[in-house]
Order: structure tokens, then sequence, then C-alpha cells
């Protein structure tokens, strides 16, 4: 959440003191946060990596990894490097192919309740092998959208979970209900209708 807009929504607050105050909200989550969102929900593993096959030590495995996000009119592309040992392991090592492509999938984002979503994933770029494809395709449609859910009362409690230090006012996020949901330049815009109690 940007300063400019929680000090709107702090003094939005402070003409409420000692109420509950309904009000409309604008939440801007940047490109960067989502993609931290991303790594951080899913590919946490180790080197910041999601096996999609195998784990760290296996001699045969695929693995994605640094994720990064690009917004495209209505949509937002998730591009990730893959990394691919097939074939048959013999002690250490992967008798077979090594392949790196990129991979790229499209979503589009929504609001339910206090969520922000992503749905409609379309894949935008696989590998050309079948076997690859067979691990990469329900990953990128499913696993990707799923990782990049983000809590948008939860990222506005901890805003404003320092009121009380800052302002002398005790600010507490009641509910929040998103009604829309748009890129503008490097930011997903959110829309919402929140219900705030100031002590």
């Amino acid at each position: 959440m940007s300063t400019k807009s929680l000090s709107w929504v702090l003094a939005v607050c402070l003409l409420a003191v000692a109420s509950r105050t309904a009000v409309a909200v604008e939440l801007k989550v940047s490109r960067e946060a989502l993609e931290r969102t991303l790594q951080r929900q899913l590919f946490s593993g180790p080197d910041g990596r999601y096996y999609l096959k195998g784990h760290p030590g296996s001699a045969c495995s695929v693995y994605a990894e640094d994720a990064h996000l690009r917004f495209e009119q209505d949509r937002i592309i998730v591009q990730v490097k893959t990394h691919a040992r097939m074939g048959k392991s013999v002690g250490s090592a992967c008798l077979g192919l090594s392949l790196a492509p990129l991979a790229e999938v499209a979503v589009e984002p929504y609001g339910e309740g206090n969520t922000i979503g992503f749905r409609n994933a379309q894949l935008v770029k696989v590998s050309d092998q079948k076997e690859l494809n067979f691990l990469l395709a329900p990953f990128l449609s499913r696993q990707i959208p799923k990782g990049m859910q983000v809590d948008a009362a939860s990222l506005l409690r901890q805003a404003l979970a320092g009121s009380t230090a800052s302002s002398g006012y005790n600010v507490t996020l009641e509910r929040l209900k998103i009604h829309s949901l748009q890129i503008e330049g490097e930011n997903l815009v959110v829309d919402a209708d929140g219900e705030l109690s100031v002590q």
C-alpha cells in the first residue's frame, strides 16, 4: 500500500474517532510485490527452486526457478526458468537429455471477498519436449496462479498495525470486500469497501 493511500485511510479514520466507519479503499499492489509473493509462497525451497520431479539430490530432476512477472494489458505474464535432466539415473549421473527452456503463463486477476486471485491461465511458452510439457503444463496453469494469491485484508491490517504508535489511535480493519481489479502501469489497482474501527 502506498504511503499516500495509507495517509488517506488514516485521515478518514481520525474523522471517525471511537466509531466504526465504512470507507472506500484503493489498494495498489506493485508488480514487484506480486513477484515477491509468488517467490515466497511457491519458490521457497532450496536455492529458490520448485521441484516438479525429483529433489535437490536427484541425478535426474526437473525444477523451476527465477520467476518474473510483467503486465500486458489486462493480464499478468509469469516467466520461469526450467531445468530438466531427464533420462536414467546411473549413480550420481543422469544419462539422457538436459534442457533449460523458459516457460510462460498468462493469468487474469480477479477479486473474491478479500482475496486477490488469478484465473484463466493460458500457456504462452513451453518446451518442445512432450515429457517435459507433461510436468510443466499443470505447474504453470495451476500452481503458479495459486502461489500468487494475496489476502488483501491481511495486507491492510499489516499496514494499519503501527497506527497506534504513529497516531495514538488504534485503527482496526473489521471487513474488506473487493469490487474490482485492474492493471494500471506497474500496479494492480484494487477497489474495495472496508469497515474500520478506531479506538
